[in-house]
């Protein structure tokens, strides 16, 4: 199905899954520094934002060469869960595709992080979960400049 006929979702209706269904666009306002993960592959995490909150994305080979900060990203497919040290984030997958689509012209806002969110198990629906509580106001990962 053509991204233009999927449901958008924005950062702040996102929540944890173990499948590829979030299609979203948001700006890119940071990125880390690129590291091998095993030994072979290109990873690197970036802060990234639109008008409801933001969210730790993770890029993988390719991807950290070809986005920058500024730039407008439209994710289809994506998926949002725990990678190693029980850090949240969003990223394409396997089956996810990521796509710039602009440039500098987007609002967003940097609080909530929605990794910066403690997730639990829904008791009335074990392939969902909900909020607990907030771990941090801004990211961790990427603290604000004071």
């Amino acid at each position: 199905m053509p991204i233009e006929q999927q449901t958008m979702l924005s950062l702040k209706e996102i929540a944890p899954a173990a499948r590829n269904n979030i299609n979203t666009q948001f700006i890119v306002l940071e990125k880390g520094k690129i590291t091998l993960e095993g030994g072979q592959n290109k990873t690197c995490m970036g802060l990234v934002a639109d008008e409801t909150a933001s969210v730790h994305f993770q890029l993988w080979n390719e991807e950290c060469d070809a986005f920058q900060p500024g730039d407008i990203v439209r994710l289809s497919n994506g998926i949002f869960s725990y990678h190693r040290g029980n850090n949240l984030v969003l990223r394409a997958g396997k089956r996810g595709k990521v796509e710039k689509v602009g440039e500098f012209t987007m609002a967003f806002v940097e609080s909530p992080n929605m990794s910066e969110i403690l997730w639990v198990p829904d008791p009335n629906n074990s392939g969902k979960y909900v909020r607990e509580s907030v771990v941090s106001p801004h990211s961790r990962i990427f603290p604000p400049m004071l």
